[in-house]
């Protein structure tokens, strides 16, 4: 079905997308963060703080821990016609031994023909 087949190449750009924010090179890159995040992005973090875009442009690219992600059970779901939630499990391990497995959700929109996320919560779990 041409259905499936778009489902399919969306859950590839928004998977691509997501995991290209848990990359250490886009993470200590502004320029790569600023074309990631919409301009009203919210985040509310596994830590229970909140953060707009600058305060991400601010603190991830100075951030010098070695943070290793591992992503599973990733999948979308078109919430309207330029609106796509992701949800997934990150276990995040720290420089080498602080683990921490969070629920991830995030929602993307099609801004100028590409992709931004504009929210995004983690949740920890066990």
């Amino acid at each position: 079905m041409a259905g499936e087949e778009n489902m399919n190449e969306l859950e590839k750009i928004i998977y691509e997308r997501e995991n290209s924010l848990l990359q250490p090179e886009v993470r200590k890159s502004k320029e790569m963060l600023n074309n990631l995040l919409a301009e009203d992005f919210q985040e509310f973090g596994s830590s229970g703080l909140i953060y707009d875009k600058q305060s991400v442009l601010d603190r991830l690219p100075s951030n010098t821990d070695v943070i290793e992600y591992q992503m599973s059970n990733f999948a979308i779901k078109i919430i309207a016609e330029n609106i796509v939630q992701a949800t997934f499990k990150i276990v995040r391990t720290i420089n080498a031994t602080e683990k921490a497995t969070s629920l991830r959700s995030s929602l993307w929109r099609r801004e100028e023909n590409d992709w931004r996320i504009f929210f995004h919560q983690g949740t920890p779990t066990k």
